[in-house]
């Protein structure tokens, strides 16, 4: 059994909140102003001449930076974590961002969409600029990195491929990639569920918001429709929702489906930008369990082939485990960002 952290955060945490330009008017009707929750580490106004590294967490679907905060039994949260390895001497002071992505279709991608709102803008062009004008962090992307678990992930190599270049370093822990196996084997369960719903996403949206609670396969078809309207959506449709399927026979429509695919990393991995952006990084890591449920290995295993033969420096590791409490990858991660950075 894990031991249990019993230490109070020995840094403080502060709020920030950023009415942002990206995100307004969104299609969910999302509120534009959002919060990030900030941790000044140990020791932060000493640093104030000088200044320390900005890491940028950003959160799982279904989750927020805000959850990252949380007490946790038999574990430790995300401050209490940073203190325990800077005390061990494994790294460095830094401001921790956490900001909250949470959206009414349950999670985000952190990736521009209509649909959802400019979120890929809202990190660079606001959040950053915000945390460097009011905290001691070292200005420019040398000096700052970002990471994050599942979507989270997703998004820090979204980050690496498509904005390298305004980032120090980026380390994903199972992040979303491998698609058709991530999501295609999904679809049939989620055609299935809707047909309870006359086959109408709408009406399963607004019979879940209007429940008390998210039975069973629910979050799963919830989750897929969140990525129809990130990675395709359709003018026209529902929050711009239309699945990449025949809704009565579960065939592939290839058009759309090619749509889904331009986003999933294992495809952006191939293209000429995506192989710069992840040179001009000091670090990129990546760490996936051996017997993740949504087979997300196989698709991390085939990106890391991709990055060793476009010569792109980077750390993987595979460990024994599936795809959630892996908390414990980031005594690895954090401390590999630090010194990538530093």
């Amino acid at each position: 059994m894990p031991r249990h952290n019993f230490a109070r955060p020995r840094g403080r945490l502060v709020e920030i909140e950023i009415e942002s330009e990206a995100l307004a008017q969104n299609q969910l009707g999302d509120p534009a102003t959002r919060t990030c929750a900030v941790y000044l580490p140990p020791g932060y106004d000493d640093q104030a001449d000088e200044g320390v590294p900005l890491f940028v967490g950003l959160a799982a679907f279904g989750g927020s930076g805000l959850k990252l905060l949380n007490w946790t039994s038999f574990g430790e949260s995300l401050p209490q974590r940073i203190d325990r390895l800077i005390a061990e001497g494994e790294m460095g002071p830094v401001v921790l961002a956490l900001p909250d992505g949470f959206t009414s279709l349950g999670g985000n991608q952190w990736i521009d969409t209509p649909v959802f709102g400019r979120w890929e803008g809202f990190v660079l062009d606001e959040l950053i600029p915000a945390l460097e004008a009011r905290f001691h962090v070292k200005p420019g992307p040398e000096h700052r990195a970002v990471f994050g678990h599942s979507s989270g992930g997703y998004a820090a190599l979204i980050h690496a491929m498509k904005h390298g270049e305004r980032w120090g370093a980026v380390a994903s822990h199972s992040g979303d990639v491998g698609f058709e196996l991530l999501y295609g084997r999904e679809l049939p369960g989620v055609l299935t569920t809707l047909a309870g719903f006359e086959g109408d996403p709408q009406l399963f949206l607004d019979k879940l918001w209007a429940g008390g609670k998210i039975p069973g396969r629910h979050f799963n078809t919830l989750m897929m429709l969140a990525m129809a309207a990130s990675y395709a959506p359709e003018e026209g449709a529902p929050l711009g929702i239309r699945l990449p399927v025949d809704p009565a026979t579960c065939a592939r429509d290839e058009a759309r489906w090619a749509r889904w695919l331009a986003h999933d990393p294992l495809e952006l991995a191939s293209r000429r930008e995506s192989v710069a952006g992840m040179r001009s990084l000091a670090g990129l890591y990546l760490d996936c369990g051996s017997r993740d449920e949504y087979f997300i290995h196989f698709g991390t295993r085939a990106l890391v082939r991709k990055l060793v033969e476009a010569e792109v420096a980077h750390v993987y590791q595979e460990f024994d485990g599936g795809h959630s409490g892996v908390s414990h990858r980031l005594d690895v991660s954090l401390p590999y960002l630090y010194r990538a950075l530093c």
